[in-house]
């Protein structure tokens, strides 16, 4: 018996690639498959575009292999049946991206601008009418579209792109290139504007624009070519029976719609459910169930839904979930110290400055809060403040009040460092010690500087110019730095003779014995490199530094040795100081005693294991794999952790190797305390409202019309002494001036004057927040109030013009950014990019009171000129963002403010582009799609994102810097499909 041979199974056939095989009970049969045509062995594709219907597509019919498809123009969208296109309503999205009014129009929109505006260049934002003047800013320029000021001072007209000017050279034309020149299917250009027709089977509405189904009958009487209206019976039938397939009417379906054997079968896409009669579609609210999944905010769209999230939270990829924004990983947030917070951040001031407009520091006149507690004069540093006292007196330890010096001049000076070196078994051991006023500088690496004692320059402040006794007085400086081929730096414990044991060294083992005012010694390992920003090269060379200051006075001057001969024997004293100091520095048998712990200040050939046991570097600690600086009220101990401050000491700067004595410790009865941050926790001063001949106990009240807010202090400040009268306390030991019993209550932006007994507004530059003060507190830095009688820091406003302007980057910012601007002020900037680049410009959002009828305003145009080229232009609050292109080659940009409210201002970025780009970038900020989803705005507010874009399009070649899943990341699904969709269009004729 003969089994047949399935030729299809076993692959012998012979049908073409595009065909069916099917097997019969003698051989096999070869069938095109669906989109093709031939006998089976030879198929070639159908080309359904190629007739008079274009393939049923009403716009652009697309071949491909066995099949096709339909794609329509710009502000169409694909009907559900696949051929018909349907206007698209802009203003349904974010109002089209418009300022004021959004008017959808077939194939596309218009925005509308209120009355007394009129819409600028860039289709989307109004610009307020002049009043007088033939000027584009005049609302009777006449233009139909778009204004342009002419350099003999008159206006010409344009059109928006897609329309062309008419005769009258005033009036526009709508053409096909705009929004398919209004028509729903086929656009054709004449002398009147568009004309439109439909595709064949549909006809043309009434309006002469829109495009209707045509009867069944009429399409079969046009396919059969038939002229009579007259049909048979059979053919009525079998128009019934098609009114029940998808091929007419989609079935009669909502969306979409499929053949069965039961008829037809309706089906909606995501977003919609079908509703009872089978055939409609209703849009589904998702955000009803679970908050459509949505961390913080759901808003239903059709057929959709949009998550946004909270102010300070950014929308991750997955278009659903919401992260911190970290504001701090931004350039430029802060001044000084950004701290980052959920949902938001903080910024904070190092010592000595003082927050203004929000994230800005400025340095605080201490000065000018109660004299700075200074007795006598007080003197502003940056970052901190001096007391000064008068001649015949010296500061006191609390660094505030001032004692008379009895017994010596004030120039002279008690040496506060001295150097001793000892000579046993002829080898010198040298050592510099420091009791007091000792300060660490740590620098790069194994780098450091200590200083100890004061500095001429600062003993010099601290005196009165005038004073005779002083004229004699002279400075001797020395300084020497010893060089070493190998060596480190390292500051650290050393074994040395105890002070008490080395005082009993017979005189005769002294080599060198001497003092100084100030030494100032600086280890450094590496050479420095000019243009290294300070930087030491990583070499094996090792130097020293050591700086040495001492004072000569008229006391040792003899009748046979004046002050010149004092100075030369001085010099010749330190000569020998720096021989023996050589020396000993060379054999490692120089030491730093530093508040009574003895250092070894370097190693010729430091050992491997010391690295690995403190890794950090000096003042600092190991702390969660980072090196932290050592806080207040603890020193580096050098055992790998800041240890507390012992009794006795105290330290008020981080980072340091040492902590500092209190004063009047050695007296009974004060207490003991650990880790002290400052000489007010050292302990037995006077408390505030006290006070003694020293500072310390034991103490007296202050006595009435006397206060005192401090502790330590040697008196108290009077209420008042004028010759109207003094004040008086309503008790003894009063802290505060409010004790003291004023004539009048000052309000805050007042302080009381004890002279006239009356309160005075602070004036301009200065605030005062509390009531009862005797004072007004200086604005931070070169910051300055708009008025007199200022209540709080944030009415100090920097008037400094922001920005920084770059060639291809750059942004320009109101003053005092983010912190409301000041009144009356002006500034002006000029975008003037190189050949052949032009200017895009995005405003993130901009805060302009309103209300002050445009008092406020920022405008840029092409020069200084009113009457030149105007690109942009606003007076008010927009916190939606707008991307716009420059209508001139430079941009002259002015703000100006006025004396009336004010608000937190702008901070504007820019990017320059190669020209050859205009036509893209022009297609995109355009693009009312742009700016239609919250997840866009936010892009264009995001300043990592906005970089990351200014970057790819300032030097194109940058964007393979980003890898395509580092751009997933960064942005979402719609924004990357947006510009996708442009540049291809933009590069097809390239291709």
């Amino acid at each position: 018996m003969c089994k047949d041979v399935d030729e299809c199974a076993r692959g012998i056939d012979d049908c073409h690639v595009d065909a069916i095989c099917q097997n019969t009970p003698t051989s096999y049969k070869c069938s095109c498959k669906p989109g093709y045509q031939g006998e089976g062995k030879q198929c070639e594709d159908i080309d359904e575009c190629d007739n008079e219907f274009n393939g049923d597509c009403v716009h652009e019919c697309f071949n491909i292999p066995g099949n096709y498809h339909c794609t329509c123009y710009d502000g169409f969208r694909l009907a559900h049946d696949g051929h018909n296109c349907l206007d698209v309503n802009e203003c349904l999205f974010n109002n089209g991206g418009c300022q004021h009014t959004c008017a959808n129009t077939m194939g596309s929109y218009e925005c509308q601008c209120n009355e007394g505006f009129f819409l600028s260049d860039n289709q989307h934002t109004c610009i307020h009418h002049a009043e007088e003047g033939l000027s584009c800013l005049n609302k009777d320029h006449g233009c139909g579209h778009l204004c342009k000021e002419t350099l003999e001072g008159g206006v010409t007209c344009d059109c928006r792109l897609g329309f062309a000017l008419a005769k009258n050279q005033r009036d526009c034309i709508l053409t096909c290139n705009h929004g398919n020149g209004g028509c729903q299917h086929i656009c054709v250009d004449t002398d009147e504007g568009p004309e439109c027709s439909c595709h064949p089977k549909y006809r043309l509405h009434t309006d002469g624009k829109s495009c209707l189904e045509k009867e069944e009958s009429t399409l079969e009487l046009m396919k059969n070519n038939v002229t009579s209206p007259i049909a048979d019976v059979d053919k009525r039938v079998k128009r019934r029976l098609l009114m029940e397939t998808c091929a007419v009417n989609n079935g009669g379906c909502d969306r979409t719609c499929k053949d069965t054997s039961t008829g037809v079968h309706c089906s909606c896409p995501m977003g919609f459910t079908l509703q009872f009669d089978g055939k409609t579609c209703k849009d589904i609210d998702e955000c009803q169930t679970d908050n459509g999944g949505c961390d913080h905010f759901c808003k239903n769209t059709v057929g959709s839904f949009d998550c946004s999230c909270k102010k300070g939270y950014k929308l991750l990829t997955d278009e659903k979930s919401c992260q911190d924004i970290d504001e701090c990983s931004f350039e430029r947030t802060c001044d000084h110290t950004c701290i980052n917070h959920p949902g938001t951040f903080e910024c904070a001031c190092n010592k000595g400055y003082t927050l203004y407009g929000f994230t800005h520091c400025g340095d605080t006149n201490e000065c000018s809060i109660n004299n700075g507690g200074c007795q006598q004069t007080c003197v502003n540093t940056l970052g901190s403040y001096e007391c000064q006292c008068p001649s015949g007196h010296q500061l006191h330890w609390n660094k505030k009040d001032c004692v008379e010096v009895k017994g010596f001049l004030p120039g002279n000076i008690s040496p506060k460092v001295s150097m001793r070196c000892t000579k046993i078994d002829g080898v010198d051991k040298c050592y510099l010690n420091c009791p007091s006023d000792v300060r660490l500088f740590p620098g790069y690496q194994d780098t450091y500087s200590v200083s100890c004692g004061t500095s001429s320059r600062l003993r010099s402040r601290l005196r009165k110019s005038n004073d005779s006794a002083l004229l004699d007085v002279a400075t001797v400086r020395t300084s020497v730095t010893f060089r070493l081929n190998e060596g480190k730096c390292s500051l650290k414990k050393a074994e040395l003779l105890s002070e008490d044991l080395s005082g009993i060294i017979s005189e005769k083992y002294s080599s060198v014995k001497e003092s100084f005012h100030y030494v100032n010694l600086t280890c450094g390992s590496g050479k420095q490199v000019p243009g290294a920003f300070g930087r030491p090269a990583p070499t094996k060379e090792m130097f020293i530094s050591v700086d040495f200051e001492l004072e000569a006075n008229q006391q040792e001057v003899t009748a046979s040795c004046d002050l010149s001969c004092v100075l030369k024997k001085t010099e010749k004293k330190l000569r020998k100081v720096i021989r023996t100091l050589r020396k000993t520095v060379h054999r490692e048998q120089f030491h730093l005693r530093l508040s009574g712990m003895d250092f070894e200040v370097a190693k010729k050939f430091p050992r491997v294991s010391e690295h690995l046991a403190d890794p950090c570097g000096l003042g600092q600690e190991h702390r969660k794999g980072k090196c932290v600086s050592c806080s207040v009220g603890t020193y580096d101990g050098r055992q790998g952790q800041c240890l507390l401050c012992p009794n006795g000491t105290y330290q008020d700067e981080e980072g340091q190797i040492t902590c500092k004595p209190c004063p009047n410790f050695e007296k009974a009865g004060s207490p003991k305390t650990l880790g002290a941050r400052n000489m007010s926790e050292c302990g037995g001063q006077c408390l505030p409202g006290e006070y003694s001949s020293n500072g310390f106990s034991p103490c007296q009240p202050c006595p009435l019309g006397t206060y005192q807010p401090e502790v330590g202090r040697t008196s108290c400040f009077p209420c008042a002494r004028s010759w109207r009268g003094e004040l008086t306390t309503k008790h003894p030991g009063a802290t505060t001036f409010q004790d003291c019993e004023a004539k009048v209550q000052c309000s805050p932006g007042h302080f009381y004057n004890t002279t006239t007994h009356r309160c005075i507004r602070c004036s301009a530059g200065t605030y005062q927040p509390e009531f009862g003060k005797n004072y007004c507190i200086s604005c931070p830095g070169n910051t300055t109030t708009d008025f007199d009688g200022s209540t709080n820091v944030t009415q100090c406003k920097n008037r400094h013009c922001g920005g920084e302007l770059g060639e291809f980057t750059g942004y320009i910012e109101s003053p005092n950014y983010p912190g409301n601007y000041p009144a009356n002020t002006e500034c002006t900037w000029t975008i003037n990019p190189p050949p052949k680049r032009r200017i895009l410009i995005v405003v993130p959002e901009i805060f302009l009171p309103i209300e002050d009828e445009c008092g406020d305003y920022l405008v840029m145009r092409k020069t200084s000129s009113s009457n030149s080229v105007t690109t942009y232009e606003t007076c008010q609050t927009y916190e939606r963002p707008i991307a716009f292109t420059s209508r001139s080659k430079k941009l002259w940009i002015q703000f100006k403010s006025n004396e009336g409210n004010s608000a937190k201002g702008f901070q504007v970025p820019y990017v320059t582009y190669d020209e050859d780009y205009q036509e893209l970038i022009e297609d995109i900020v355009r693009d009312g799609r742009l700016y239609a989803s919250e997840n866009h705005q936010e892009i264009l507010k995001d300043k990592k994102l906005i970089k990351a874009l200014f970057d790819v399009l300032a030097h194109p070649q940058n964007y393979f810097k980003y890898t395509a899943q580092e751009s997933r990341e960064m942005f979402p699904r719609s924004f990357i499909r947006l510009l996708r969709s442009k540049v291809s269009r933009f590069l097809r004729p390239y291709k």
